[in-house]
């Protein structure tokens, strides 16, 4: 691979440049309007991070964790293509290169969500589990669905992922123009792909990361072919998917304690705890060791000062603290492995290996004790389940005979009148000339896109309002 396809500025779908045209912004930058003046975009302010359907205005929504995605993976594109031009890694490789994967990377990191269903990734588990459990039940002309749908078909819905909806979101679904989305550049497309396999080739144990879940949906198959050919990855990750990932990671892994001790799941003193718990279990490790006293100290300095928080100030303190040093992690970590990344055969997350990897560990594994297995979590999961199942029961049933020549019910009629009409135009141009299998297929597609589409509180009043429930 090489950087001169990588960073492809062509889109699916090609228009003629101005040659007096005023606008001096670059393909990249482009984007990332497109990106921010988006519905799709918007409607992340109102999809859950952690804590579902949250009163509190300081918990994190999908909409600021994609913003500080965004914000750590342009300092991660600084930082690598620094580190590129200054250790001559690439002759290729300038300060135009470097410009424009920082441009990549700040709107990849504000899309990475963006195909997140309700109710944050448990969302995606009801989703799959729901089309696990009826694709034997769903009878579409005397035959159930299993026996219907070709296996990737089917594969694709029982392992559905928001990271796969993205693809579909900003290449079709978002209409701007016409049935290309937001026709984004192939570079960007390129870098939000970050599993570049169909959901035939899912293979968690491979040891790849790549083939850890699916990239893209049998419908955009074309799609991704196309982006594959332009940049020359060939199956392979894009490598500043590396780096977006990385991102992600470093806002995830430290925002949830952070949310987590503003929602009193955890305190100062449980998180010392855990934290040294880990240290018999590594006691050579003078690194994770130093995070921990840092955090004492920033603890002790709060006291001294008599701050009314204590807990809260050194914890966010030191949550900025080891960010940065994660940011330093996963830039040495890519320019380390360079040639492995850029030949495709490097098979791990940036922080392998790394002397942040242990905390980045522990503290995902303390989030999950105490913040995503307590009470109040379990019972909104529990309710979002509830509304997911209902919503897919009622419109899965309901586009079943849709587009055939079946006659719907009345109630039937309604259901397809609340889907989105763009998302219904998308359907017809695509399902033309398609066999009955994959107009079925599509059919399904169109249900998930509208329940993807739908914010938290969207979900939650549509689900009342069908079941009568007035408020």
């Amino acid at each position: 691979m090489n950087w001169n396809d990588l960073l492809s500025g062509e889109r699916i779908r090609s228009y003629q440049k101005s040659t007096t045209s005023r606008d001096l912004r670059t393909e990249f930058e482009k984007d990332y309007h497109r990106i921010i003046g988006s519905a799709s975009f918007r409607r992340l302010q109102d999809k859950t991070q952690v804590f579902p359907l949250d009163k509190s205005d300081f918990i994190r929504t999908r909409l600021t964790h994609s913003l500080e995605v965004s914000s750590f993976a342009k300092s991660l594109g600084q930082n690598v293509g620094e580190k590129i031009l200054r250790e001559k890694k690439d002759n290729s490789f300038n300060i135009q290169k470097k410009e424009d994967i920082c441009a990549i990377l700040q709107c990849a990191g504000l899309l990475h969500d963006i195909g997140n269903p309700p109710f944050g990734h448990f969302g995606e588990t009801i989703i799959q589990d729901w089309f696990k459990e009826h694709l034997d039940k769903v009878i579409y002309h005397e035959k159930p669905l299993s026996e219907i749908l070709s296996e990737q078909m089917q594969k694709d819905f029982c392992n559905f992922e928001g990271n796969t909806q993205a693809l579909r979101v900003v290449s079709k679904l978002h209409f701007l123009v016409d049935e290309n989305g937001m026709n984004l550049t192939k570079a960007l497309l390129g870098t939000i792909i970050k599993y570049p396999v169909s959901s035939l080739e899912i293979n968690k144990k491979s040891g790849d990361i790549r083939t850890k879940k699916m990239g893209y949906f049998y419908a955009e198959r074309d799609i991704f072919q196309n982006i594959q050919t332009s940049l020359t990855t060939n199956g392979k990750r894009h490598p500043l998917s590396f780096l977006l990932e990385a991102a992600d990671d470093i806002a995830y892994k430290t925002a949830d304690i952070e949310d987590a001790l503003k929602k009193g799941c955890i305190s100062y003193n449980i998180l010392i705890d855990e934290l040294k718990k880990r240290i018999m279990a590594d006691e050579e490790n003078e690194d994770y060791k130093n995070m921990i006293r840092i955090l004492e100290h920033k603890y002790e300095k709060a006291i001294k000062n008599h701050y009314e928080q204590p807990d809260i100030y050194a914890v966010q303190n030191w949550i900025v603290s080891i960010q940065g040093n994660m940011l330093f992690a996963a830039s040495d970590s890519f320019v380390n492995h360079y040639e492995e990344i850029m030949s495709g055969t490097y098979k791990h997350d940036l922080f392998y290996g790394t002397n942040v990897k242990k905390i980045m560990d522990a503290l995902g594994d303390i989030a999950y004790q105490y913040a995503f297995t307590s009470k109040p979590i379990y019972k909104l999961e529990i309710a979002a389940k509830t509304i997911i199942d209902f919503l897919l029961d009622k419109f899965v049933n309901a586009v079943l005979y849709y587009d055939t020549e079946e006659k719907l019910s009345d109630i039937n009629q309604r259901l397809i009148a609340l889907i989105s009409e763009d998302y219904k135009r998308i359907y017809h141009h695509f399902s033309k000339n398609s066999t009955e299998e994959e107009k079925l297929y599509l059919r399904l597609l169109l249900v998930t896109d509208y329940v993807c589409g739908m914010t938290d509180s969207f979900a939650k009043n549509l689900y009342q309002e069908l079941n009568g429930i007035i408020c």
